[in-house]
Order: C-alpha cells, then structure tokens, then sequence
C-alpha cells in the first residue's frame, strides 16, 4: 500500500500552497486516524487511515478520477479567460492540484467526460496506439440510411484525404434521426466529418460511452462523479456495439437526447 509525506498528502489534494500547509500542520489542525499530527514528513497511507485537515477528511487513492456529464457551451480545459471550463463546474472539494480532462469533447457537444490528475492514465486514454473505443449518440438533421454501416466498416475518408479506420454506426430502430457511432480514435471532429462525408448533418453529439463505461444515465448535466481506479481501468476495454445499442435503447430517455436540445 502506498505511502506519502503528510505535507505532500496535503499539498497534492488541498488548495493551499506548501508553506500554509506546514503552517496548518505545526498548528495542530491536522489528524491521523483521529490523532493530532504535527509532523510534516509523517508517512500516511491515505487508502487505510482516516486524515483530516482542518476538520475536512482527505480522499484516499493516489489520484483522483471524475466522471463528468459535459453539458453545452462548457469547453474541455483547465481554464479560459472567456468561456467557462469544465474544471469551473467541480466542486471546491475535488478541485485538486493538476486535475485536467484526458480527452476532449466540442463547445456544442455533451456527455462523458473523465477528468484526472493521473497523467501516466491519460496518456494511455488517449494515445494514438491504444485505439480505445469511444460510443456516441448523435442526432441527424436527416433519417438515418442503411448504406452509413458499410461505408463506416470500410474506413471513410474525409473531405481533407484524411482516413479514418474502420467504425460502426446503426440506427436506433424508432428513433430515425438518431444513431449510435462508435469510432476508435480520436481525429479532430470526427464523428461530425464522418457523417458529412455519407451525407449527412450532426444537429447533436452526446458521448455515451470510452471503452466498456457507460456514462451513468442518471448523472444530470454539468454534474460529476467520483470513480474508482477500476472503473477507470473499465474505459480501456473494448466495448461491444450490440450491447451497448440495447442499454441505450432502454435508456434512451435518461440520456436526455431530444428535439428541445
């Protein structure tokens, strides 16, 4: 088991600076397993004990890992002078030093978004290498045609010669304007040049799934979850497209994928 500096502990996953944490450390505010402690370089395990700083418990695991339901007009990234980010809509108590979305998605664009301070983890997200799925629900502005899944299968090319490797696409039976793509890398808007290039336009773009996770239907817009390592683990799997085409079905009106969108 893991074991850290309690000054670094602090550091790491409180908004104050070093020097305030000796501070608060050598003024007796902070605890052990309910024993004061006043010893910066006291050696934790934070996934066993019990730490409190200020009467507020610390999180245990070496990183953290949120789940996030991006909703509209939020950006993916740590700050902006002109647009709200995603890093905006956390709570003050997950807002750890060097949190950052691993991945992206579009100003327009809403769903499952992780956000992290685990660097080595991210970069195996998003890696080139990895081609780790990702599942999307997507409004058309015209039906669905039958012809999208075999020009999917076959690796489109988009309108700047670009190729993209094989993804799936299908229909979501009763709802003919919309469809469940899955695509295994991650090229600069890519889901909305595919479509283009079959014909077609995204009035909406929701991500539903990265590897094996489900974005969990009940988490409302701009809300975010905390997760464990496991569940991360979960979004380098590969996911299948038939069951996932029948939980989004079920599910379809948690989604909140609609005309008023």
């Amino acid at each position: 088991m893991a074991q850290f500096r309690l000054d670094k502990l602090l550091a790491d996953r409180t908004q104050f600076s070093r020097a305030d944490i000796k501070k608060i450390i050598r003024s007796g505010a902070v605890t052990v397993d309910g024993t004061k402690v006043t010893d910066g370089g006291f050696k934790v395990d934070p996934d066993t004990q019990t730490v409190t700083c200020m009467g507020k418990q610390i999180r245990g695991g070496a990183h953290l890992y949120l789940v996030m339901n991006k909703p509209v007009g939020v950006i993916s990234a740590t700050e902006d002078r002109k647009q709200k980010t995603v890093i905006d809509l956390v709570p003050k108590e997950f807002r750890v030093k060097g949190l950052f979305p691993a991945g992206r998605l579009d100003a327009d664009s809403t769903g499952l978004l992780l956000l992290t301070d685990d660097g080595e983890l991210a970069h195996r997200m998003l890696s080139p290498k990895h081609h780790v799925p990702k599942c999307y629900l997507v409004r058309l502005a015209r039906p669905y045609e039958d012809s999208y899944a075999e020009r999917f299968a076959q690796g489109l090319t988009l309108s700047d010669g670009m190729q993209c490797l094989p993804a799936e696409i299908c229909s979501l039976r009763e709802h003919e304007n919309y469809a469940l793509v899955r695509v295994q890398e991650g090229k600069y808007h890519q889901v909305k040049r595919m479509l283009a290039a079959v014909g077609n336009h995204v009035e909406h773009l929701h991500r539903i799934a990265v590897g094996s996770y489900l974005l969990p239907p009940q988490l409302p817009p701009g809300a975010c979850l905390e997760v464990f390592h496991k569940d991360v683990e979960s979004m380098l799997n590969l996911c299948e497209m038939p069951v996932l085409r029948d939980r989004v079905v079920y599910d379809f009106s948690s989604y909140s994928i609609n005309e008023s969108q």
